[in-house]
């Protein structure tokens, strides 16, 4: 790890120094001629497969490019939400992996990532859903993930200020994960950063790719915007642009670029302490420790690049905020963003080779990109370092959309299909 460690004692010691002391997080070295392995894409995905390269596989001959700055991407535009409530076996393991890293991720990189274990509660409306919901938690339970069914009567002190009576979808009950809650975006990419970092992974900013050095149908580095790095192995995480850069590879990606949007309102006072999702549309809300309402819904719809949203989207996610909690009407909308999704065509991941030999791709997270951060850069890093899957990522094959073997939750949410 770095030298400079975070404690009590380094703070009391710096406040008495007058802050002069602190070191940058992480360095901003030159890329060297080549490397074992380059990783493409300093996001979440990308610094975590490195972190744990160097930590868990003892592989620190490693560099991280990234076109624009840390935690510039995704891994900092999204609502911050971590969770293993799944129901498919290819997804419940990998997330419940996830979610015991999330647990102890800030004791593993000596960084405070605000990881705050607030629960999520799924509502649902109908009698149907609340079976769908009661399979859903009975699978969870059935993989050691904690789940509970909740009544109307033990929901009301949770959350009052929802509309159960007069909604044009009255609230049943919901789905309770404890154990879930949010972590600070931006730290966790700056945590990731500096203790890979510290192990000796180079993180090259402002560093494009812009094509692949293939020779006899294997990878030998990378082209980038400021020169050739080769590398023995090279993996792709770069979330809503992975199609653009496997066809540089020669490679067509059964994925779609949507923009997904997020919201925070203005600070109000202490208002909901969960995170909480909306079963009759999609919305899901939080708040963040600032005091501002974080929500979110679909997708955009269509295809784009653009870091930006669209208003009939704003106004179809304020509409569902509305129905499930009218109080919020008169809260003020203080900014929204918009982050690149890569969409698979059944909503779940990809972390598999390629057909190049020496390639490996990440890509595909959809809706669940952040919650799955340390889990999918623990298994990438497997693949990287060993060449084989992990047992708990292995259905997350690329050659699933030609088997059949589709992971189609729909509780990852909307795929592409559907808009």
């Amino acid at each position: 790890m770095s030298s400079q460690r975070y404690s009590l004692f380094s703070v009391l010691r710096e406040s008495l120094r007058g802050h002069t002391g602190w070191k940058p997080a992480w360095r901003e070295p030159e890329p060297k001629p080549s490397y074992d392995v380059v990783i493409v894409g300093g996001g979440g995905h990308g610094l975590a497969t490195a972190h744990y390269l160097a930590r868990v596989h003892g592989v620190t001959n490693v560099a991280v490019i990234e076109k624009g700055w840390i935690g510039g991407g995704n891994v900092g535009r999204n609502t911050t939400i971590v969770r293993s409530n799944y129901l498919l076996p290819g997804n419940v393991p990998f997330y419940e992996h996830a979610m015991k890293l999330w647990e102890g991720l800030e004791q593993d990189l000596n960084y405070n990532a605000m990881m705050s274990q607030r629960g999520i509660i799924n509502l649902f409306h109908s009698d149907g859903q609340r079976d769908a919901y009661a399979r859903r938690g009975n699978a969870m339970r059935l993989h050691g993930v904690d789940s509970e069914l909740l009544d109307v009567e033990q929901l009301k002190p949770i959350l009052p200020m929802l509309d159960f009576d007069n909604a044009r979808f009255p609230v049943k009950g919901g789905l309770r994960q404890a154990r879930a809650g949010t972590a600070r975006h931006d730290a966790v990419a700056w945590g990731y950063a500096r203790a890979a970092d510290g192990r000796g992974v180079d993180i090259i900013q402002n560093c494009e790719v812009k094509g692949f050095r293939v020779e006899n149908g294997r990878v030998s580095g990378v082209e980038t915007s400021r020169g050739f790095i080769g590398a023995k192995k090279v993996g792709v995480a770069v979330a809503g642009n992975s199609s653009r850069v496997a066809a540089m590879a020669g490679l067509r990606l059964p994925i779609e670029s949507h923009v997904l949007q997020a919201f925070v309102s203005e600070g109000v006072k202490p208002f909901i302490d969960t995170v909480c999702t909306f079963g009759a549309g999609h919305f899901y809300i939080s708040q963040s420790d600032k005091g501002g309402l974080v929500f979110g819904g679909d997708i955009d719809g269509y295809n784009s690049y653009a870091q930006r949203g669209n208003l009939p989207t704003i106004e179809d996610v304020c509409e569902g905020g509305m129905a499930l909690m009218p109080t919020i009407g008169r809260v003020k909308l203080l900014r929204h963003w918009g982050g690149i999704m890569d969409m698979s065509m059944d909503g779940s991941p990809i972390i598999d080779r390629t057909p190049v030999d020496g390639l490996f791709l990440n890509a595909g997270w959809c809706y669940g990109g952040f919650k799955a951060t340390p889990a999918s850069g623990w298994c990438f890093a497997h693949l990287i370092a060993t060449g084989e899957p992990h047992p708990v990522a292995a259905a997350y094959r690329l050659d699933r959309f030609a088997t059949g073997r589709l992971i189609d939750e729909k509780g990852v949410g909307a795929q592409p299909n559907l808009h």
